[in-house]
């Protein structure tokens, strides 16, 4: 995922990088405080923030007094932005990156990168056509684990690779999914969202697998099977599961919730023929499992993704996460999209925490772990709640 800089001005930029910032609260408060570091460390200057409502004074502390407005485009002009970040509601994406695209800003656009194959090739496509870099924000992307395990399972330390199991299992409460007026919907005013628990927030499970497989591109996805289901009175899905059929021939399959009964942390298990890789990648820590040699455990570094975008535009450095680096992710989101509605949990097959407002849905904590340990879909692990079959969908490059 790696590729020459791609610089709309012929010169390499130097530091501080002036960026605008577009979303600053909700998940964007974590890009206020990125950019905060960064800011520190003398590699950006944030000289603008787009927000329907402006941060105050403490929201900006150590931030300097960026320039404040609704209007994104006039912003990027008015600023001299040479990057934007992008972490506003998913069905914006698309728009919001090309208006940067066509006045030659570089972006970094927060995952998921569109809620459509379309509206992502539109994207990409039209980014590439402008010349400007774009880097999408699948962090987990950025953890040095990642090559470590590529040249594991290059080296043969667990056989021959067979496949790769994500798992996901978190809590989520009944007010997350009225966070905003966008969240747990397919689709709002006509637009697709498509924001489901492995389209977004177990996004990363996806991704990851699929780049531990070598499967990032469109092209290297030929099927995907679904089962979409939800115990929340919502219409998008939180308890779901979905298996990638890859030209590699090993299957990529990923089980998420947001109904567990404990959260846990996600991850990524590498399955070879004479042994295993688990991969927890929110900490970038990794378990080595292999016949004839006991466990062992690395712990690695990562590099963040505005940083290296920062580093690509001045140095030349590889962008970590292309769109088209994505491509096989979307193929996942647009199959999502195109399978029926996710179907409603019986009653019996959940119940309400109390004093905790959520649902949870017993006996999900090891659906999942079974799920990554198996390559296994829910009713093929004997759910019964779950629809046999689920969606399935033989999928083409474009």
């Amino acid at each position: 995922m790696t590729g020459p800089r791609i610089d709309s001005m012929s010169e390499p930029l130097s530091t501080p990088v002036p960026v605008v910032l577009a979303g600053a609260r909700g998940h964007g408060r974590w890009h206020v405080e990125n950019i905060r570091r960064l800011r520190r460390k003398g590699l950006v200057r944030l000289v603008g923030v787009c927000e329907l409502t402006p941060l105050g004074e403490d929201e900006l502390h150590g931030l300097g007094t960026p320039e404040q407005s609704a209007d994104f485009g006039a912003l990027l002009e008015s600023t001299g932005a040479r990057i934007a970040v992008i972490c506003t509601p998913i069905p914006t994406h698309t728009d919001l990156a090309l208006t940067a695209a066509h006045k030659g800003v570089h972006i970094l656009l927060e995952k998921p990168p569109a809620p459509s194959y379309a509206e992502f090739r539109r994207m990409a496509d039209g980014v590439a056509a402008a010349g400007v870099a774009c880097q999408i924000g699948f962090q987990s992307l950025g953890s040095h684990a990642l090559p470590a395990i590529r040249e594991l399972v290059a080296q043969g330390a667990i056989g021959q690779l067979v496949g790769l199991g994500g798992a996901g299992a978190w809590v989520r409460d009944e007010a997350y999914f009225r966070r905003a007026p966008w969240a747990g919907k397919r689709r709002l005013n006509g637009a697709d969202v498509i924001d489901g628990a492995l389209t977004n927030p177990l996004a990363h499970a996806v991704a990851t697998a699929l780049a531990l497989g070598g499967s990032t591109r469109a092209e290297d996805v030929t099927g995907i099977e679904t089962e979409l289901l939800r115990a929340n009175d919502i219409e998008s899905d939180d308890t779901s599961c979905v298996r990638v059929t890859t030209t590699q021939g090993h299957p990529v399959t990923v089980a998420a919730t947001l109904c567990a009964e404990h959260a846990d942390e996600p991850y990524v298990l590498v399955h070879g023929s004479s042994g295993r890789i688990t991969f927890w990648y929110k900490q970038d820590r990794v378990l080595l499992q292999r016949a004839d040699h006991g466990p062992e455990e690395f712990e690695y570094g990562r590099t963040d993704l505005l940083e290296n975008l920062v580093a690509h535009l001045t140095t030349g450095a590889g962008l970590l996460v292309t769109p088209d680096g994505t491509g096989a992710f979307m193929k996942v989101v647009e199959s999502i999209r195109r399978a029926p509605d996710p179907a409603p949990l019986p009653d019996a097959a959940w119940h309400r925490i109390p004093g905790e407002n959520r649902r949870v849905v017993p006996g999900i904590d090891g659906l999942v772990a079974a799920s990554a340990d198996t390559l296994s879909l829910y009713s093929e692990l004997g759910a019964p709640w779950a629809r046999p079959a689920g969606h399935r969908q033989k999928v083409s490059a474009r």
